[in-house]
């Protein structure tokens, strides 16, 4: 199954791992060697092209090394327990992948004033607070383990998004919820540092997954992103996960506090 061994023996946690980018980053990281922990509401896809094979099972029946743990990412206890499993079952964590999110915008795109409040506080929960708390726990487990040969304690990869840099359309908790993301990631770049735990972001571009398919459906033309994509169009989800693995890498040698765009050059304008 291998491609390389830039992740040997690495043990890795990925969230909202069922479909989408979290799906490829679990599978890339598997392929590159890591032990993967799968975290997600449920092991089965949303999307029919993902469900006949969860992918824990996918992994495993390839020769790689993973297994699912069921964890709502906005409840505090059952984060700490996902960090604890993985040091658990393996001695260590060495990688987190906070990929988890939702954009209920995505399927009722509205402007602010039209906002309801249950989205805004559904939308933080998911995609910021999340975020708060795999730091916090896998940060809390990185600093009481021995460091690696290197010196690095561990590595984490925040998922945050283009519209942390840019405004999309009608996406104000969206866009407010992956702004805190790409904030945070900055802030603790900075704090554990020291440490040698390096903690970076990466902000994609409109990936086609099945929140994608909401978006085109109901908020924003598909010939209209693509031409906002002057470099091929809309990405797909392995484009996200080659990316994750350099950030969990060695290759991430002297880089941390990243907010990387992986975006076909959405941004450049």
């Amino acid at each position: 199954m291998s491609l390389s061994s830039r992740l040997q023996d690495k043990v890795a946690i990925v969230t909202g791992s069922s479909s989408g980018m979290g799906r490829a980053i679990a599978i890339r990281y598997a392929q590159e060697g890591a032990k993967v922990i799968c975290a997600d509401l449920t092991p089965t896809a949303r999307s029919q092209e993902e469900a006949e094979i969860t992918t824990h099972d996918l992994i495993t029946r390839d020769g790689g090394q993973a297994s699912f743990v069921q964890t709502d990412v906005g409840d505090a206890v059952q984060m700490e327990n996902l960090i604890q499993s993985a040091a658990r079952q393996h001695g260590r964590l060495d990688i987190l992948v906070n990929n988890a999110g939702i954009s209920l915008e995505s399927r009722t795109p509205a402007l602010l004033h039209l906002t309801d409040e249950s989205i805004w506080e559904t939308t933080m929960r998911i995609n910021a607070k999340s975020v708060f708390l795999g730091c916090k726990y896998a940060l809390t487990q990185m600093l009481a383990q021995e460091p690696h040969s290197s010196g690095d304690r561990g590595w984490i990869v925040n998922i945050s998004s283009i519209m942390s840099m840019v405004g999309g359309p009608e996406l104000p908790s969206y866009c407010a919820s992956k702004g805190a993301v790409s904030s945070l990631t900055r802030q603790i770049a900075l704090d554990y540092g020291p440490h040698n735990i390096h903690i970076n972001a990466i902000c994609p571009g409109y990936t086609q997954t099945a929140m994608f398919k909401e978006t085109v459906t109901n908020s924003v033309p598909l010939e209209d992103l693509k031409r906002r994509h002057p470099l091929k169009g809309p990405g797909l989800p392995e484009d996200i996960a080659r990316l994750a693995v350099v950030f969990g890498s060695d290759d991430a040698n002297w880089l941390t506090g990243v907010c990387l765009p992986v975006d076909g050059g959405y941004t450049v304008r």
